[in-house]
């Protein structure tokens, strides 16, 4: 029945126009995207540095709070898409949930910029019911472009991931320098700008998708029943319901969240192994093997978003960040990321493409496994030069941290992407946007768990060599050992699959 029901929605895939050999919509996915991912990332670096400046009057021991908030605020952007998904799914569409996502994270953006603790909280909050609404369906209608059987799927998620990287590579250079050198100065950052640039970059994906969804051809529209102008109030009021519960998750700490995340995530687990085992022995053994790439996806996250928290410190007060007569600035780590995303992702892709000809394309378990091996080698770094090449100074030489970004990310490049794919392919076909909200909800997880495992590094009194030396080689071994563990169950997982590539 399962596959009876995906052969009929294929078979009516509209013919689109061809753009460098993908469908043209995808360029205009992209290019939304991109502006989505300019908000977002364009406050990233200043986030930590501007809640302990902020709030903290810039005391180290505001390093633990900050990184707490952020972690929790990531884990509920993420969180938020599981229900995002599930609006769209049955509610009210994607493209039309696309479009509120969008008019929340906005505003959302703009009010972080009132330098108050509580509207501070408020914005995220509507920040997180935004982006909930947004992120998960703009990534499940890439995978509608395509059918499940196009070889082209898994590239065209590579080129849609680069319009993700190319919005988080610019915003955190064009941000700083509004902030450090136009609005403000390296010792007093306008941080309040960084947030309004974010807003109008947020204003610019709605506009562009607004005008540009035409050319879906009515994917991702809403079905017939569910046309009615009414159900987007009802959503918008839904929304405006959800964000003060929101604000609260956000207070009560993210030990407290972390049990709301689990609850969440058994629920979710539930709901897409009822939906699998409906649809027979194979629908259901895909469902397990989803749901076993996410708990791997948990811990890879975990760590791999230190890169916005404590990484940001260590950045800050222990890397040396002198290039001749030239300091790099902090924000700046946070493109190197893209940069090497962008970099990258051809080459990969060039990989899996020529492996794949070979018929040594490693399964998707084996991507995985490789993804959290490469982070385990990025913290392997981080632990040799907090070792041996502290200088009297108390600093590590800069390139350590720039190569930790480098090496972080091309272990990203060979698990994220396919981690979309993946979901689009194995996910119950009535509940894709679920799905795809599952995998936001593990990375959620993930991220909750970076901001419980930053404040450890950073202690009471700020972060230090010797803390960050032993919190990292703890995420070092973690990796390594889990990364290991996923190379020699793949085969079991693989068999759950049932050929899906």
């Amino acid at each position: 029945m399962s596959g009876a029901t995906t052969s009929t929605k294929e078979a009516t895939l509209p013919e689109f126009k061809q753009i460098m050999g993908h469908p043209s919509p995808l360029w205009m996915l992209f290019m939304t995207e991109f502006w989505e991912r300019f908000a977002f990332y364009g406050i990233r670096w200043a986030l930590v540095l501007y809640i302990v400046a902020q709030f903290h009057g810039g005391d180290a021991s505001g390093e633990a709070v900050a990184n707490l908030t952020y972690g929790s605020y990531l884990a509920l952007v993420y969180a938020g898409a599981l229900f995002g998904g599930y609006i769209a799914d049955r509610v009210i569409g994607y493209q039309r949930s696309i479009l509120i996502g969008a008019c929340f994270m906005a505003i959302g953006l703009f009010a972080i910029s009132i330098p108050d603790p509580d509207v501070f909280k408020l914005g995220l909050a509507t920040i997180i019911v935004g982006n909930g609404m947004f992120k998960p369906n703009i990534s499940t209608m890439v995978g509608k472009l395509y059918s499940t059987a196009d070889t082209r799927r898994d590239s065209g998620f590579t080129i849609f991931y680069m319009g993700i990287n190319m919005g988080a590579f610019l915003a955190p250079l064009f941000t700083q320098v509004l902030a450090q050198h136009i609005f403000g100065s390296n010792g007093m950052p306008a941080y309040k700008v960084v947030f309004i640039s974010a807003g109008i970059g947020m204003l610019i994906s709605l506009v562009w998708f607004a005008i540009g969804r035409r050319s879906l051809q009515g994917i991702g529209a809403p079905e017939p029943q569910a046309q009615s102008r009414l159900r987007m109030a009802y959503v918008t009021i839904g929304a405006l319901v959800v964000i003060p519960l929101v604000y609260f998750l956000l207070a009560v700490g993210a030990t407290n969240l972390q049990y709301v995340l689990s609850v969440l995530f058994i629920g979710l687990s539930v709901m897409l192994l009822v939906e699998g085992i409906k649809n027979g022995k194979v629908a259901r053994d895909k469902v397990i093997a989803m749901l076993l790439i996410f708990t791997f996806n948990i811990l890879f996250w975990m760590f791999f978003e230190q890169a916005g928290s404590s990484f940001t410190f260590l950045a800050e007060n222990i890397v040396d960040r002198k290039l001749g007569g030239f300091v790099f600035p902090t924000a700046w780590f946070q493109s190197v990321n893209s940069i090497a995303i962008i970099a990258f992702a051809p080459v990969i892709a060039f990989v899996w493409i020529l492996l794949g000809r070979r018929g040594a394309n490693p399964s998707i378990p084996r991507k995985f496994g490789l993804g959290l091996l490469g982070n385990a080698a990025a913290f392997g770094l981080l632990i040799y030069a907090l070792s041996n090449l502290v200088d009297v100074g108390n600093k590590i030489p800069f390139w350590t941290l720039f190569l930790v970004y480098v090496i972080q990310s091309i272990g990203e490049l060979c698990l994220s992407p396919i981690g979309l794919s993946m979901v689009t392919k194995l996910a119950p076909v009535r509940l894709v946007g679920l799905g795809m909200g599952g995998w936001f909800l593990s990375t959620g997880i993930g991220n909750n768990l970076s901001g419980i495992f930053a404040s450890y590094v950073s202690g009471e009194s700020g972060l230090s060599v010797t803390s960050a030396l032993a919190g990292y080689t703890s995420g070092f071994w973690s990796l390594a050992i889990a990364g290991a563990i996923l190379f020699l169950i793949a085969p079991l997982i693989n068999k759950l699959m049932h050929g899906v590539k």
